[in-house]
């Protein structure tokens, strides 16, 4: 292999993909001087990983142009003409910022794991690396090639430093991402190598091939199976609660944060720009399943008794939304759907977070078990409140503009019917009231009554600097984007605009 610089700008993807890993890398040949040293050399790698992000997004990226931005074009690997292509657009350079947000404090989550710490910190760097390559990257084998760097570490991460099933949930884990990889592999070959000679996987070059209808069907759904996985779109959602219910919370942080939005993520980038007429036909159904989502997941997720089961089938409610915002084949509601990427992807970690840290002090997972934990711990009360209101969509927070966004995306769509449009705000509508039932039941039996608070030794630590700092700095940009969501949209309007008229309205 070799590698061949053809580009003139200075290659800041190259080091923000390859930047955690090789760190990460160094982190075996540390001086043996305790945890603390790895845990620092961690969280300082991540934060500079963020630090070059922002950086970059500032002074490098163009908000108002919809063009693929500080492209990368390297030969790779001669023999098959395999390109190292990276690339950002509006659409990548939210999830990328997001990523690196939610990882850095995903590293100060880890803070009380000491068993195997070189390992596991290693593990979550190297996810890092496979997340924002997945996100920047504009070859599809390379795309294949950044996802499946994620099976691996989150694998070693839930199958070691798990709960009791932990074997049971890291194998569930891996059978269905790595089936599911299957399907995203025989979909980039079939199209990588139709119609030509000499085989390509360029973004750009793809995005304007043409296809016989039945072929770019099939390679649809092929995709769609792969990204329903990951996302998790229904039936094929069933890995992700016992995933949560056993991995460590900093693992569900990621998890929840960033990984089930690379599924949504992919549905847009491949589904919708290289096959916008297989996507044109499956939308309706795209519709159905995420409206079934929602009132399936929000359901489910009031039976659950395990709280981190719980706040997974909230997970899998939703991304229903965003699955409805990618189907209704509009600006707005499209904008919606990346919206709630972004604000799932905090509300998300760090409910997973507080639900972690509160098992650290009782050890009970099991909610008729607590009870009366609102008087011991009054700041983390306040935050698990305050980010549960954010997940039910209340008014003035992410969750709600998002929400409220895709609405009108289904209401301005002329793609569907009058009635069609009604029923499906209809069934939305029920699960929007399904949602503060479970959340405000979830906050009852665990903060509420008297359990906890007349059991014998029931003095619990409340939350110390460290949880205060994670909680506090993922609760900021959920009120921000709240109160001014254009931040986010700013992002990506013109790039929704520009895969619409270029490919749906033309």
């Amino acid at each position: 292999m070799y590698l061949v610089f053809t580009t003139n700008y200075f290659p800041w993807l190259t080091i923000i993909v390859v930047l955690p890993i090789s760190a990460g890398s160094l982190i075996f040949f540390l001086p043996h001087r305790g945890n603390k040293l790895i845990r620092w050399y961690t969280i300082s790698i991540s934060t500079l990983e963020l630090l070059l992000m922002t950086y970059i997004f500032c002074y490098h990226f163009q908000l108002d142009d919809p063009l693929i931005q500080l492209a990368e074009d390297y030969k790779w690997i001669n023999f098959f003409d395999f390109y190292w292509r990276l690339g950002i657009d509006g659409l990548s350079i939210g999830p990328i910022l997001l990523t690196g947000f939610i990882t850095t404090l995903a590293t100060l989550a880890a803070w009380p794991v000491t068993r195997d710490s070189r390992l596991f910190h290693f593990l979550m760097l190297a996810m890092y690396s496979g997340q924002i390559g997945s996100f920047s990257s504009r070859d599809l084998l390379l795309f294949f090639i950044m996802w499946e760097l994620e099976l691996i570490p989150v694998y070693l991460l839930l199958s070691m430093w798990g709960g009791k099933k932990r074997l049971y949930s890291a194998t569930k884990f891996i059978l269905y991402t790595a089936g599911g990889s299957i399907f995203l592999l025989v979909g980039v070959l079939g199209i990588g190598l139709y119609g030509s000679n000499e085989p390509t996987f360029h973004f750009e070059t793809l995005a304007n091939q043409s296809y016989p209808l039945a072929l770019e069907i099939i390679f649809y759904i092929g995709f769609l199976i792969a990204f329903a996985v990951k996302s998790p779109i229904i039936p094929l959602h069933t890995w992700l609660p016992d995933t949560h219910g056993e991995a460590h919370y900093s693992t569900c942080m990621l998890l929840a944060g960033i990984l089930l939005k690379m599924g949504a993520y992919g549905l847009v980038r491949i589904n919708m720009e290289l096959l916008p007429h297989a996507h044109s036909i499956f939308s309706p159904w795209l519709m159905i399943v995420g409206t079934m989502q929602i009132i399936y997941a929000a359901s489910t997720s009031l039976a659950q008794r395990n709280l981190k089961k719980r706040i997974a089938y909230s997970s899998v409610s939703h991304m229903g939304f965003i699955i409805i915002g990618i189907g209704s084949i509009t600006d707005t509601g499209l904008n919606g759907a990346f919206l709630q990427i972004i604000s799932h992807g905090f509300i998300g970690a760090a409910l997973f977070f507080l639900a972690g840290t509160s098992y650290d002090r009782i050890r009970l997972v099991y909610l008729d078990e607590m009870g009366g934990m609102a008087l011991p711990i009054p700041k983390m009360f306040t935050m698990f409140s305050i980010l549960s209101m954010a997940s039910l969509a209340l008014p003035g927070m992410s969750g709600f503009v998002a929400e409220l966004i895709v609405f009108f995306g289904i209401i301005s769509s002329q793609k569907y019917f009058l009635m069609p449009k009604i029923f499906i705000i209809f069934v939305m509508a029920i699960g929007m009231i399904l949602t503060p039932i479970y959340l405000l039941s979830m906050s009852r039996q665990i903060f509420y009554g008297y359990k906890l608070f007349n059991a014998p030794n029931s003095y619990f630590f409340d939350s110390g600097p460290r949880e205060l700092f994670v909680s506090i700095s993922i609760f900021l940009p959920v009120i921000g984007i709240g109160i001014y969501p254009d931040f986010v949209l700013s992002l990506s309007g013109e790039k929704v605009e520009a895969i619409l008229a270029n490919y749906f309205y033309r």
